[in-house]
């Protein structure tokens, strides 16, 4: 799949997010690319939605990790402060690359080598003005 689509709100954004979780299936990687402010945490929320998860979903920058149950578990990785995957393998997130269930949602993928190459959807959020994104998504 590929496809492109404009996000002119936040809840948009989760539509988009809600919409893609219907894909999701158990070990599905996917990769959010996109710059600080660009709505990827907001895409998750939207996922967790989708998934049938009711916890509030927070960015898991200072733990590198969230986990949420739903309709499938849902690991929420913040690749922002790693820079190898030996790192991730130190606190074991390098299990959910792929996960044996659930699916892995990571951020900021570009900054660890190997996980854009691992995952089977990656999004790319594009900042147009204050409001408006371009989300392209494509799988393999």
């Amino acid at each position: 799949m590929n496809k492109t689509i404009i996000a002119r709100t936040a809840a948009e954004m989760e539509e988009i997010g809600a919409n893609l979780a219907v894909m999701l299936t158990d070990g599905t990687v996917v990769s959010l690319i996109g710059p600080l402010g660009s709505g990827k945490t907001t895409l998750v929320k939207g996922l967790a939605r989708g998934l049938l998860i009711t916890d509030i979903v927070v960015s898991p920058s200072y733990l590198l990790a969230r986990e949420y149950q739903g309709r499938l578990p849902l690991h929420h990785i913040d690749a922002y402060r790693v820079s190898t995957l030996n790192e991730l393998a130190e606190v074991g997130l390098d299990e959910l690359l792929p996960p044996a269930t659930g699916v892995t949602v990571v951020e900021w993928p570009s900054r660890v080598e190997g996980i854009v190459e691992v995952s089977d959807i990656i999004v790319r959020i594009e900042l147009l003005d204050d409001q408006a994104r371009r989300i392209q998504i494509s799988s393999k």
